[in-house]
């Protein structure tokens, strides 16, 4: 735009404009190298040393365990790379670094917890970097300062969200962890307006917890009830709880405070089951039989699909989501199988293969086990005849299902015959669910499973 005015201007003026057109661009250089200084600053002072911290891997994942290491100490990793296994509460999964550095020092090791957002590792950038870690990872066990290079004071940086399965991140080397927050603690302080920067931390490694938060912000601690603790049993052996087997008691536990009721309601299966050995060739399960029954009356009573997740408001699950609980060694998980309205049984079949074949191998990823709307437990394979189920946080209902068995039964005109029936029992939330909701579903579920040719369609 400078040429276009000097060549547009009268002469008198393309003199005084060439010159300063010639100073502008001697001092360009020198602008452009002052500005240039100063916007790369911050990127001289580089974090040679960086934490792997413990990723949280699902929404209700508040410490995790470490499985296995992938890397050992000394061994070099690149942005990626699978460093380490942790066992969440629900699956075990790999866990990649953001950088490419060397594994100066395991800070948890295997077989061991840690909570969620606690530094597990040291990640150095050079051989050279690796003495500086070992002094870091020793500042960090002493839960003192850590003293560090000057060129290192403000290389400081936030971890990485804590959802995504990826954990390393720069780590703080002025002040240890000291200002670093758990996630909850930091959905409280934007809740409440606390400076986390004038907090002080109690929890591991010097970070911030949710308690620290709340006594900032002067909010009382509510009193925890206090659970009896019962005597020993002699010669009794005491085994802890595995990261699966403590989500689903704490699970359990919350399902006490929801107000449930239960609805039984008994089915002929006969034409069921002539369908089940006639697709059960092609790999079709019963399982995913029920589930799909299950699916095609949910989409005729949306209520059953949904959700009180405040106590206040329905939530109507846009999808059907089938839960179903599979026991696996050590705990029980609920695979889901999505749209489950939408697919046929043998699309159903083969997803449901995939889905039991990881959550065995403890491989599910949170997407595949924390989207149901309506869970299915069958315990018919083993003979039960009933059942009740306890109710999944964040749903609205569950369905038991018991064996079909031969019972006798009159027809409408009073004859009678051998016939196979099942009960099922469905637990539902009664703050979204009532009585006649529940009715009217199991009716529509029972027309589907006693005329079943609609389940092939």
């Amino acid at each position: 735009s400078s040429a276009m005015a000097a060549s547009s201007a009268p002469l008198a003026f393309s003199a005084s404009a060439s010159a300063l057109s010639a100073r502008l661009r001697l001092a360009a250089p020198a602008a452009s190298c002052a500005a240039t200084t100063r916007r790369r600053r911050p990127v001289v002072v580089r974090a040679k040393i960086r934490e792997i911290f413990m990723p949280a891997l699902s929404s209700t994942m508040t410490e995790g365990k470490i499985v296995s290491w992938a890397a050992a100490e000394g061994d070099r990793v690149a942005k990626g790379d699978a460093v380490v296994v942790v066992e969440s509460d629900k699956a075990d999964m790999d866990v990649e670094t953001f950088y490419d550095g060397i594994v100066a020092v395991v800070l948890v090791p295997a077989g061991e917890s840690a909570p969620v957002g606690a530094p597990i590792a040291l990640l150095a950038e050079s051989e050279e970097d690796v003495a500086l870690a070992v002094a870091q990872a020793q500042a960090l066990s002493s839960g003192q300062p850590q003293q560090e290079a000057p060129a290192l004071s403000d290389a400081a940086a936030s971890p990485p969200p804590p959802a995504a399965p990826v954990a390393a991140a720069p780590a703080p080397v002025a002040a240890g962890t000291k200002g670093v927050a758990t996630p909850q603690a930091k959905k409280l302080a934007k809740q409440h307006r606390v400076d986390l920067a004038k907090v002080t931390g109690t929890g591991q490694f010097g970070r911030i917890t949710p308690a620290d938060v709340e006594a900032a912000a002067g909010i009382q601690p509510k009193p925890k009830p206090q659970a009896a603790v019962l005597p020993p049993v002699p010669g009794a052996t005491v085994v802890p709880f595995t990261a699966m087997q403590a989500a689903v008691s704490k699970n359990m536990v919350e399902s006490l405070s929801v107000p449930a009721f239960r609805v039984g309601y008994p089915i002929l299966t006969d034409k069921l089951d002539a369908l089940y050995e006639k697709v059960k060739p092609k790999g079709v399960t019963m399982t995913v039989l029920l589930a799909k029954a299950a699916a095609m009356a949910l989409a005729q009573h949306p209520v059953v699909n949904a959700s009180c997740r405040d106590g206040t408001s329905f939530t109507y699950n846009s999808s059907i989501n089938i839960a179903v609980a599979v026991s696996i060694d050590g705990g029980l998980i609920t695979p889901v199988l999505e749209q489950a309205d939408k697919l046929d049984i043998y699309l159903l079949s083969q997803k449901w293969k995939e889905l039991v074949k990881k959550a065995r191998a403890k491989q599910l990823q949170p997407n595949e086990y924390n989207s149901g709307t309506f869970t299915l437990s069958n315990l018919g394979m083993f003979g039960v005849d009933r059942f009740d189920a306890i109710l999944p946080p964040g749903q609205g209902a569950i369905m038991a299902v018991g064996a079909s068995k031969s019972t006798v039964a009159a027809d409408k005109d009073g004859f009678f015959s051998v016939k196979s029936k099942m009960m099922v029992n469905v637990t539902a939330d009664h703050r979204i669910v009532y009585g006649a909701d529940l009715a009217a579903f199991l009716q529509t579920f029972a027309k589907i499973i006693e005329d079943p040719e609609s389940l092939t369609l």
